[in-house]
């Protein structure tokens, strides 16, 4: 390619992204590239708007709008794929030194926020399993799509009508069910536990929940083996756990 041609994109793209302060190359009349302006503002804004509604109504339009701008300004964007701009967005919140102040909360709920979008499309494969399995002796098997959480503020509650001052520790599960749809479900942290202990390595049921009685320095494993059993046993049932292999 042209390298005075990849000159004038990289220039173009600059304008378009801070019109503010960067000027048009030239030869651009500022009627077309006040079009292309737009077109570009708004569909971000179009990719944004609907992966975070929750996060645009406690912020306001006005605040909302800026902060949109400046994601488009600063943060680079070099994936191709439309569907990962609210990926970005949210890690934008999360890692970028934004001067604006910010509710201290606000990169956590857009993170949740985009949860439901990256399980929803999510196309990791179902692995082998039995849905009638032993749990407790054989390798439990969980939903591929399942995204074991850990927020500092209670996120799935914010909303126009609250807004934490504190911070509190929250744990949630957000995964697709068998139907397809997008589930959320707020647990404990021995139950987060478990079930980290599940993903990090092929294990069964009943080594799992002895380690957490390790962990925990339980003081009568057998009775904490019977309350595990039950909570896998619920876990499936919600389509959290899938089954179990040998």
């Amino acid at each position: 390619m042209d390298a005075g041609f990849q000159h004038f994109q990289s220039a173009f793209a600059d304008h378009l992204r801070d019109p503010a302060h960067v000027a048009r190359p030239a030869g651009i009349p500022a009627r077309r590239a006040a079009v292309y302006q737009e077109l570009v503002f708004n569909n971000l804004c179009g990719f944004v708007d609907s992966c975070f509604p929750v996060s645009r109504a406690v912020l306001g339009e006005a605040r909302w709008r800026r902060l949109c701008r400046t994601f488009l300004r600063d943060w680079p964007l070099h994936t191709p794929w439309f569907r990962d701009i609210p990926r970005e967005f949210a890690r934008y919140l999360a890692e970028a030194p934004i001067a604006t102040p910010l509710p201290a909360w606000l990169p956590e709920l857009a993170h949740y926020e985009w949860v439901e979008l990256a399980v929803d499309i999510s196309d990791a494969p179902v692995p082998a399993h039995d849905p009638d399995g032993d749990l407790l002796a054989g390798r439990v098997v969980l939903n591929p799509t399942l995204m074991n959480l850990a927020y500092a503020w209670p996120v799935q509650r914010i909303g126009p009508d609250y807004r934490p001052r504190k911070a509190r520790a929250t744990q949630l599960l957000v995964y697709r069910d068998a139907d397809d749809v997008v589930r959320f479900s707020e647990t404990n942290p021995v139950t987060a536990r478990l079930l980290a202990l599940l993903a990090a390595a092929p294990t069964t049921g009943a080594a799992a929940i002895a380690g957490i009685g390790r962990e925990l320095d339980h003081p009568d494993p057998e009775r904490l083996l019977v309350f595990g059993r039950d909570l896998l046993a619920d876990l499936q049932r919600q389509g959290i756990v899938l089954g179990s292999t040998s």
